[in-house]
């Protein structure tokens, strides 16, 4: 996976969304219906070529995750490019089904890579605590939770995750993969219809870190555990059987940030160095900072 497109090729940004629910996450596997596969299908189908083109994706969501602002590219043959552009964004909308879109389709900058160059990502994940239910028209998207929350509470333990830290305990390990993330952001609100919305910002997320993290802090917003505990798992670095991983219709990935075009070359190589906390030895290495993992 290269930073560097091949001559007489270009490498093309794709803004996408997509509901989830009907879909095996975002890669593509053999027998099953993925967001990169419908993609992948329908820009070999409108350019009518006969070679397929891969994407790379900003996050690999898992099955029922949805997105609104995924970011992906691809490098086309220019004159593929060239005989297309104009009209590649109504083709694609006319032959993908209903449950995603792509926005936006731009010839992308040097160095640019949807994965690697990201700087950060944002999800929300959003619960209903009305002893009613969730209104019918959010059920995809807004998980039921049976106990009344406590967003102050929440928050008070959300707090104390914030920052770089190796979150070994809210993340399913993957084999070179490192677990040290740095947490921008994570607070809750209650919306004016009553739904609890999770803001939710790291520079990268490890497999189920979020819907972990969303699990741990539900369990003190309905006072089964003091705001202390989210912070006392993470310190012990390993998984607490008490965590449950939620489910994934309640998370949509909202949007991922880039910097200047300037820097997209630098940020590729950080992004490729193997992390290491502060006084654990050197954070140079194959690996991954942004390994594309989901939520």
């Amino acid at each position: 996976m290269s930073d560097e497109v091949e001559p007489g090729r270009v490498r093309v940004r794709l803004d996408l969304s997509y509901d989830g629910r009907d879909f095996s996450g975002w890669a593509r596997q053999r027998g099953r219906r993925t967001v990169q596969g419908e993609l992948e299908e329908a820009l070999r189908i409108v350019t009518r070529s006969p070679e397929a083109f891969e994407l790379t994706v900003a996050g690999r969501t898992d099955a029922g995750v949805h997105a609104r602002g995924q970011v992906a590219h691809v490098d086309l043959p220019e004159e593929l490019w060239e005989a297309h552009r104009d009209k590649l964004l109504r083709r694609l909308a006319g032959r993908l089904p209903h449950d995603v879109r792509v926005h936006r389709v731009t010839a992308a900058p040097p160095h640019f890579n949807a994965r690697f160059s990201a700087i950060w990502r944002r999800y929300a994940y959003r619960v209903c605590d009305h002893p009613g239910g969730v209104d019918p028209l959010l059920r995809g998207h807004v998980l039921w939770h049976d106990w009344p929350l406590d967003v102050d509470a929440m928050n008070e333990a959300a707090r104390r995750l914030l920052g770089e830290h190796d979150f070994a305990a809210y993340c399913k390990r993957r084999e070179g993969a490192t677990t040290i993330r740095t947490l921008r952001e994570l607070r809750w609100e209650r919306r004016a219809d009553g739904v609890v919305e999770a803001r939710v910002v790291a520079d990268a997320f490890c497999h189920n870190m979020v819907r972990s993290l969303v699990g741990a802090l539900l369990f003190v917003g309905d006072g089964h555990r003091p705001p202390s505990w989210p912070g006392e798992v993470l310190a012990a670095g390993v998984r607490d059987s008490a965590v449950h991983v939620v489910r994934p219709h309640g998370l949509t990935l909202e949007e991922v940030g880039y910097p200047a075009d300037d820097l997209l070359a630098a940020r590729n190589a950080e992004a490729r160095n193997r992390r290491t906390l502060p006084g654990s030895g050197s954070g140079t290495g194959s690996g991954t900072a942004v390994v594309a993992g989901c939520c």
